[in-house]
């Protein structure tokens, strides 16, 4: 296993921080990594119908991504605030962006976004259960609600026209894991 020897704060930001770490890998030998620290996320896939049904409907999200320069097919996410629960964060996530609450949430898995240079965990939640209410999103997300079966979203994947990472986890994962 590493251990972490010493760090240094090299940037603190509003979503991340950056450090400085120097390292005593498994070798016994040291090294410096410049690792990104994030709080960590959740995300939800939502149903619209009933996942055991044929075919089921889930709403992504179609957001502007600075980052990638385009529109991304995506599942509701955000940041946990400090010390709150994943599923908490779930549910206040699919409600700001798709004005939607769920009757249950559900854990699917927790994945390590790029564990080569960050520490973020993102917690991956199914919702059913939905009612409709009004969205709070924030200034920077430029976002539109779309409905989708299931077998779409899987086609879409299969396209190269979703490409979020947590996304196509989180979408195969119920698909293979909680469907029928």
């Amino acid at each position: 296993m590493s251990a972490r020897i010493d760090t240094r704060r090299a940037y603190s930001g509003r979503i991340i921080n950056v450090d400085l770490d120097r390292v005593r890998f498994p070798d016994g030998s040291e090294g410096q990594l410049e690792m990104v620290r994030h709080p960590g996320a959740s995300a939800v896939v939502p149903f619209m119908s009933d996942p055991a049904g044929e075919d089921p409907q889930v709403l992504l999200i179609r957001q502007y991504r600075y980052a990638s320069e385009q529109f991304m097919y995506e599942i509701p996410a955000g940041r946990l605030d400090p010390g709150e629960d994943p599923a908490d964060c779930a549910r206040r996530e699919l409600r700001e962006e798709t004005g939607c609450d769920a009757a249950h949430v559900e854990l699917l898995t927790s994945i390590y976004t790029t564990p080569g240079f960050t520490d973020e965990r993102i917690h991956l939640f199914m919702a059913t259960g939905l009612t409709h209410g009004d969205a709070a999103r924030e200034h920077d997300e430029f976002i539109e609600v779309e409905t989708l079966t299931i077998s779409r979203c899987l086609a879409m994947i299969q396209a190269g026209e979703i490409t979020d990472g947590k996304t196509i986890v989180a979408l195969m994962y119920a698909a293979g894991f909680r469907l029928g």
